[in-house]
């Protein structure tokens, strides 16, 4: 029997006020999007804005979908099923009542897709996205129409593939939804060869897309992995016979690491890399698409770049119009924080904005946008008013120093660079990590650099000489690299929390005692320590040095290339406490880069000559005490595109 209605209500108001008062204060970080996208330096419409094309509709599949009326009987070209078995698997009791409720198994996966495309002859570059693991009952694939009706109105067929029937509880089936879209471009291969089809002759199969969301993100790095490969690597007897033509990928908030071939992280190369991730993700809570990032190799010789986006207060479902802020289910207001969210208008056209511009700049070769994924400043009147962090890597970087290749901290990546430090109060090696506990390495290594310039002492005003940090150049490494006023140091840099203390005064190894000097004045009763001291917010300032074979030496602010910024700090996890707990620290250490072109410096001091370059360095001059995490520290000869609208502007 139920309660009495007053007694009821009296105990959910308790329930209620005991819930709030467990509820943390809603904690964001200072948004200097103000200042830093002030500017938009690249001239044009947005990418977000709707191209000229007609957009049409259309769908594909089995025809027998017993659940969804639109691949039963709404399907414009029927296509096959393929056997699935060997990648995705499970016990007959999670098998079995899947199978009931789709009508077949995983040896008859249905290649199913809804379709946006331009009304015209083409031939369109096909672009692929794919969905992540959700209620396979609550279908994924309609969730991405905002983007599918923006591309093909600007020229792309954009396919929204159906893996619904590997999502729930199925567990290791990533490679299964790689191998997926792959079975679509053949497919689509059939739909632009095939006499009397719709498509046929109108689709340009030689420059393709993949993008995919979630497990999707990490779906389509498998899929370019596979495309390239002749045998499935678990299983020799599975013949691979793919090799599309894949130009570009986009990771979505992807995880990573959930399929392993051959127990290595799935290796990917010579394609161009989006990934961007959110910083309040409540389902990947880490921004792991950094190590798929960090893996991504360039090896053929062509113009090809990856980036990597942090964006604050996005989250893991606005992405995907039907997931929305469900991060955490159905219940994810009860343990999310919800209340810093962008709104879903501003997440998808941050999508918008990224994803068409990188689709234009690596499919249809508009090197207007590129500058954008080398600083985001330029698109600052596009993108919406939030923090960014952003990492950048062309295909012409060199690494002079990436910290993998030895535990020597003297030593370079290149033959023969060598490294220096002066009066620096930390230099060490480690590994970069992910804040989430358990494993959350990225596999890259990094440098701290601490250093305070005060001299310790009464007098606080004493200043030493300012700490620095120098990579030294060999003449061959600046010969075969071409090392001129085209170059450009790219390094990626991110200012830490930690403070050294001051230095200690020089002693004077050579003066004797003063036995008329006065006994030392009694010490001062020390100040309490506050419990909890205040946190810094002094802006992090310093300088890169360039000196050529001259001796000509050339100091430039960093900041006039982008924020040198701490972690902004996050709150994902709406009760308190609960973060602390199931995180590592209060932030993402995701590094700011910075892309300095030698020329810059050679408009700075004429007699500054950039191909005689003998060393690069950071002299931390302009803020008294600090440390920074550096990684990738290399040179560039950058296309003019990238350089062009960046240089100059003191943000």
């Amino acid at each position: 029997m139920p309660p009495p209605p007053r007694l009821f209500s009296a105990g959910l108001a308790l329930t209620q006020l005991s819930l709030a008062a467990c509820v943390q204060p809603l904690q964001l970080a200072h948004d200097d999007s103000p200042v830093v996208l002030a500017e938009q330096r690249i001239p044009g419409p947005s990418p977000a804005l709707r191209g000229t094309f007609t957009v049409r509709t259309m769908y594909y599949g089995s025809g027998t979908d017993i659940r969804r009326p639109e691949y039963r009987d709404s399907v414009t070209l029927k296509t096959g099923t393929v056997d699935g078995s060997k990648l995705a698997g499970g016990t007959p009791a999670v098998l079995a009542p899947r199978k009931k409720y789709w009508g077949f198994g995983l040896d008859k996966m249905p290649v199913n897709g809804r379709v946006w495309y331009p009304e015209g002859n083409g031939p369109f570059p096909l672009v692929l996205i794919v969905h992540g693991n959700h209620d396979m009952k609550d279908f994924s694939d309609p969730g991405y129409q905002y983007l599918g009706e923006l591309l093909a109105s600007r020229g792309y067929i954009l396919v929204s593939v159906d893996e619904n029937f590997l999502n729930g509880n199925l567990r290791g089936e990533n490679d299964a939804r790689g191998w997926m879209l792959l079975q679509h471009l053949k497919a689509w291969t059939r739909f632009n060869d095939s006499t009397g089809s719709p498509f046929q002759g109108r689709v340009d199969m030689s420059r393709i897309a993949l993008m995919g969301h979630s497990r999707g993100g990490e779906a389509v790095a498998v899929a370019a992995s596979f495309n390239r490969l002749s045998h499935y690597p678990d299983d020799f007897n599975l013949k691979f016979d793919f090799n599309f033509n894949i130009e570009s990928i986009v990771a979505i908030a992807p995880v990573d690491g959930q399929y392993t071939p051959a127990d290595r992280p799935t290796p990917v190369s010579n394609v161009n890399y989006l990934v961007f991730h959110g910083s309040h993700d409540g389902d990947v809570s880490s921004f792991a698409g950094l190590r798929q990032y960090q893996r991504v190799q360039f090896t053929d010789g062509k113009p090809r770049f990856k980036s990597a986006i942090w964006m604050y207060r996005a989250n893991h479902g606005q992405w995907n119009t039907n997931w929305r802020n469900l991060d955490n289910g159905r219940t994810s207001a009860r343990h999310l924080d919800l209340r810093g969210l962008l709104p879903l208008a501003e997440q998808m056209r941050f999508a918008e904005v990224t994803i068409s511009a990188f689709l234009d700049a690596t499919l249809k070769d508009q090197q207007q946008y590129l500058p954008m994924f080398q600083d985001h400043r330029t698109a600052g009147g596009w993108l919406p008013k939030t923090i960014y962090l952003t990492r950048f890597q062309d295909a012409g970087f060199r690494p002079l120093a990436g910290f993998m290749e030895d535990v020597d901290l003297t030593t370079g990546t290149a033959p023969g660079v060598r490294i220096e430090g002066d009066s620096l109060s930390t230099w060490r090696e480690g590994m970069m990590r992910l804040r989430n506990n358990g494993t959350n390495d990225i596999g890259h290594n990094a440098v701290w650099l601490g250093w305070n310039n005060r001299i310790a002492g009464d007098d606080t005003t004493k200043r030493g000489r300012p700490a620095a940090w120098r990579v030294r150049l060999t003449d061959s490494v600046r010969t075969a690299w071409r090392v001129g006023a085209g170059t450009a140091l790219e390094l990626s840099l991110l200012a830490q929390e930690a403070k050294p203390g001051p230095r200690k005064a020089a002693t004077d190894t050579t003066a004797k005692a003063d036995s008329t000097a006065k006994p030392p004045a009694p010490r001062r009763p020390a100040t309490p320590r506050a419990k909890t001291p205040a946190k810094d917010t002094t802006t992090v300032e310093l300088s890169v040095e360039f000196v050529d074979a001259a001796g000509v030496r050339v100091l430039v602010p960093l900041n006039r290339y982008g924020p040198v910024r701490r972690p902004p700090e996050m709150m994902v996890r709406r009760r308190e406490g609960r973060d602390k707990a199931q995180f590592a620290t209060r932030y993402e250490s995701v590094l700011q880069t910075f892309t300095i072109p030698l020329a810059d410096a050679r408009s700075q001091d004429a007699r500054f000559d950039p191909a005689r370059l003998v060393s690069v360095g950071l002299v931390f001059d302009r803020t008294v005490a600090g440390t920074v995490m550096v990684s990738d520290i290399g040179l560039s000869n950058l296309r003019p595109a990238f350089l062009a609208p960046t240089s100059g502007g003191a943000r």
